[in-house]
C-alpha cells in the first residue's frame, strides 16, 4: 500500500471542511452550472451508455449522478471522506439510474482499487487534479486501467486566468492577481492550507506521455469568470449568459484556450 501523503491528509482535511457548504457555494450557483455544462457536454459525447468510467476526485458527485444518469457505470473517488459521504446521501436522496461506486482514495492511490477493476474511459473535473505534484505517477497508474484508445477527460485550473487577473488588479489585490503565475501556490479551506499546482498545457501533455496522447483542449471559462465572482452573476444573469455564448465561439482557439479559468483536456489512452 501507498502511503497517503501529507499533501493527501491536508487536501482531504481542507475538502472536509467545507463538504456540507460545497453545493451552495459552487455546484448550483449560476457560474458552477455555466461552467459545468461545457464539461457535461463533452462528457456526454465521450462516455457512452453502458461504459465503465473512473471518476477521479469526485466531489459531492454531481458528475457521477449526470454520468449514472445516461447509463455509464462510475467508480468515483476522492480524498475526503466528508465529500464521498456528501455524494452517497445525494444519491439516497435524488436516487437517479445508473450505477455508482464510492471510495475515499486520492488520486496518487489507484493502484489500490480491486485488481479486477479496468474501466472505459477516466474522468476528473474543475481542478482535482491541480493538488496532485506528480501527474506522471497518475497517467501511469491511470494506464493500467483503461484499454487502448479510451477517452480520458480532465478539466484543470489553468496557469494564467485573464479574469482573475483583472478582477484582483481592479482591487489593487497584486498577490492575487498572480498567485496562479509562478505554477504552484498555497489555497485554504476552513483551517486548512494545502498545494495547488498550475502546469502548463505542455507540461501536463509530456506527464501523460507515453501512455496518453492528447486530443483536443477546450477553454472552459474565458469570458464566463471565476465562482468567487458569483455575486456579479447574480446581478447581471444576462451578461453571464453572453460570456457563455462568447466562450462557446473562443473556446477552441489557440492560445486564449488557456487563459480562462480552466482548460478541459481530452487525452487516449495509446
Amino acid at each position: 500500500m501507498i502511503a497517503i501523503t501529507e499533501q493527501n491528509h491536508a487536501a482531504g482535511r481542507a475538502f472536509d471542511s467545507v463538504a456540507e457548504a460545497y453545493d451552495g457555494l459552487f455546484t448550483n450557483s449560476l457560474i458552477g452550472r455555466a461552467q459545468r455544462s461545457v464539461v457535461w457536454k463533452r462528457a456526454a459525447a465521450l462516455f457512452p451508455a453502458g461504459s465503465r468510467v473512473l471518476e477521479l476526485n469526485c466531489g459531492t458527485g454531481e458528475d457521477a449522478a449526470f454520468l449514472a444518469s445516461r447509463g455509464v457505470a462510475v467508480t468515483a473517488c476522492d480524498v475526503s471522506a466528508r465529500m464521498i459521504e456528501q455524494a452517497q446521501q445525494r444519491r439516497v436522496v435524488e436516487g437517479g439510474g445508473g450505477s455508482v461506486e464510492y471510495h475515499v482514495l486520492p488520486s496518487e492511490q489507484i493502484d489500490e482499487l480491486p485488481s479486477q477493476q479496468f474501466f472505459d474511459g477516466a474522468f476528473s473535473n474543475f481542478s482535482g487534479l491541480n493538488c496532485v505534484s506528480d501527474l506522471s505517477d497518475v497517467a501511469g497508474q491511470l494506464a493500467k486501467r483503461l484499454r487502448p484508445g479510451a477517452p480520458v477527460l480532465f478539466c484543470m485550473s489553468t496557469r494564467f486566468c485573464v479574469w482573475e487577473m483583472l478582477y484582483y488588479l481592479a482591487k489593487l489585490d497584486t498577490k492575487r492577481a498572480f498567485r496562479r503565475c509562478k505554477g504552484i501556490s498555497r489555497a485554504r479551506l476552513g483551517p486548512e492550507a494545502f498545494s495547488v499546482y498550475y502546469p502548463l498545457l505542455h507540461s501536463v501533455s509530456r506527464s501523460f506521455q507515453p501512455f496518453f496522447r492528447l486530443r483536443s483542449v477546450t477553454g472552459v471559462g474565458v469570458f464566463v469568470p471565476p465562482s468567487y465572482v458569483e455575486a456579479w452573476a447574480e446581478r447581471h444573469p444576462s451578461l453571464l449568459r453572453l460570456c457563455e455564448k462568447a466562450d462557446a465561439i473562443v473556446c477552441r482557439w489557440p492560445v486564449v484556450r488557456v487563459l480562462g479559468d480552466h482548460m478541459l483536456l481530452h487525452l487516449e489512452r495509446v
